[in-house]
């Protein structure tokens, strides 16, 4: 064979159209689908080759692929983007983020150098300033200070990791040992905290707590501020240095929304300042709504901050927005500059490199999507998006709180309400597997203290899937009902 059989343009577009067509039959069909796949483990495996096709598909292969997507792929998922899955938190997709991320795709341009593509550069600057005013972020989170900006990370857990590696390489800067740093932060934290100090070699394994403070909380599971002054305090006597924060808007397990008010009071007159992280994964969207602006305050006290429109502001995944006010520190602790990355732009401090805000050196062009959201939606079509689910997450809360077999387990901040059986874990464990066995709907659990401080399994339901109305929640509390 002497030339690579690339599609042709006529090809492609005719195989396209095929495909939109496909993804909306796909959409339009959720409704009917069972959530969860009854997959076993290996079903695909042994009926995909075990080795790749040595010759180019012949004219049929495109035909063979479609139907392949719908014999062997299909029946392997999880359908996160259904009416009926409530598990985990969301996973957003929508129409506009789809056509935003095709474009991204057809460009496939690599933004790791302002050099690389101007514009891909620029609409990211542009779409954080964007959402950041939108969700009520103080202006020196933003590129209209001059030492503030954001960039788009894959996911939060990226976001903790360079923020981490940010307030590693200040402290060291201000002559602290890598061997005194520690980090703090809530015990319902997210795992990405642990996964960045291991990373960071400030922890060797998950449960190294030699360096790594996970703190009490209040009975609303929030991170008590007295808990992290003692801590730092013990720490100082030990001659050891608080070096990060984390603070979260809305934990994985039950949503809850530590004080950034008071943690950042409990960090004052510190020799060496923590750097202070703040990690709004899922609920970070909801502040496009200016009720739940509450939650920021004493944000002005913190280095960072991220959430993920990926999960609940319509965006595909992958696209977690950070901001920092000190982009400098950031950019110290992550730029690497060979001399094939050399350029002029760069080289006259006018342009932003967006290669040293992140892990990798390559990225995508995801500012697209976002564009493409933002501009379909407006910030008002995307409240009502967040206000819709917040009043149906309401409306099962009423039917748990009214019902008593049931124990709210606790405070409901937006679209999460975890809840469990009075019986106890083993009940509740057989509702959790009723519900999900059942097919109709998805839920995912936890493990949470109850008011005397007993863990107890707690099943979550995270309403926040596109397609969700309040037909489907009541179907839901009546799967519930029946199941308990």
């Amino acid at each position: 064979m002497t030339e690579a059989p690339h599609l042709s343009p006529e090809r492609f577009r005719e195989l396209g159209h095929r495909l939109i067509d496909w993804i909306a039959d796909y959409h339009a069909s959720l409704e009917t689908r069972a959530v969860t796949s009854r997959a076993r483990p290996g079903d695909l495996l042994t009926r995909l080759a075990e080795s790749a096709p040595e010759q180019p598909g012949d004219a049929g292969e495109w035909e063979r692929i479609i139907r392949d997507l719908d014999e062997l792929i299909v029946p392997g998922l999880m359908h996160w983007q259904s009416p009926r899955f409530f598990g985990y938190f969301p996973c957003n997709c929508s129409m506009p983020g789809v056509l935003g991320s095709l474009v991204s795709a057809g460009l496939n341009v690599n933004g790791m150098l302002w050099a690389t593509s101007p514009a891909a550069t620029e609409l990211e600057m542009r779409m954080l300033d964007w959402v950041g005013e939108m969700i009520g972020l103080p202006e020196q989170f933003t590129f209209r200070s001059s030492r503030g900006g954001g960039c788009i990370q894959g996911t939060a857990s990226e976001a903790t990791l360079v923020a981490l590696l940010a307030a590693r390489a200040r402290a060291m800067r201000a002559g602290v040992d890598g061997a005194q740093m520690c980090v703090y932060a809530s015990r319902h934290a997210h795992s990405s905290v642990i996964k960045a100090a291991m990373i960071a070699g400030l922890a060797a394994t998950p449960e190294d707590r030699a360096r790594v403070r996970l703190l009490e909380c209040d009975v609303a599971h929030r991170l008590d501020p007295l808990a992290l002054r003692g801590a730092i305090e013990r720490d100082l006597r030990d001659g050891l240095v608080p070096t990060f924060v984390c603070a979260t808007l809305g934990t994985t397990s039950s949503e809850a929304v530590d004080p950034l008010e008071a943690i950042g009071r409990m960090l004052e007159g510190l020799e060496i300042e923590p750097w202070v992280h703040v990690d709004a994964a899922y609920t970070g969207a909801a502040l496009v709504c200016p009720e739940y602006r509450w939650m920021l305050e004493g944000i002005e006290r913190a280095d960072s901050f991220c959430f993920n429109p990926h999960k609940w502001l319509l965006t595909n995944f992958d696209c977690d927005l950070m901001w920092t006010r000190d982009r400098g520190a950031l950019t110290d602790a992550l730029s690497v500059t060979p001399e094939y990355l050399r350029n002029v732009p760069s080289e006259s401090g006018e342009v932003i490199d967006y290669r040293d805000w992140q892990i990798p050196l390559g990225r995508s062009f995801r500012a697209l999507k976002l564009w493409f959201v933002i501009r379909h939606y407006g910030v008002e079509g995307l409240r009502a998006h967040i206000r819709g689910h917040v009043a149906l997450a309401k409306r099962l809360e009423d039917r748990l709180r009214g019902d008593e077999r049931f124990v709210l387990a606790s405070p409901r901040v937006t679209g999460l309400v975890c809840f469990r059986l009075r019986g106890g874990d083993e009940p509740t464990q057989r509702l959790l597997e009723r519900i999900n066995q059942s097919g109709k709907a998805f839920v995912s659990h936890t493990r949470l203290p109850d008011s005397e401080g007993v863990e107890r399994l707690v099943l979550r339901v995270a309403i926040g899937a596109p397609a969700t109305s309040e037909r489907h929640v009541e179907e839901l509390w009546e799967l519930i009902d029946g199941a308990a």
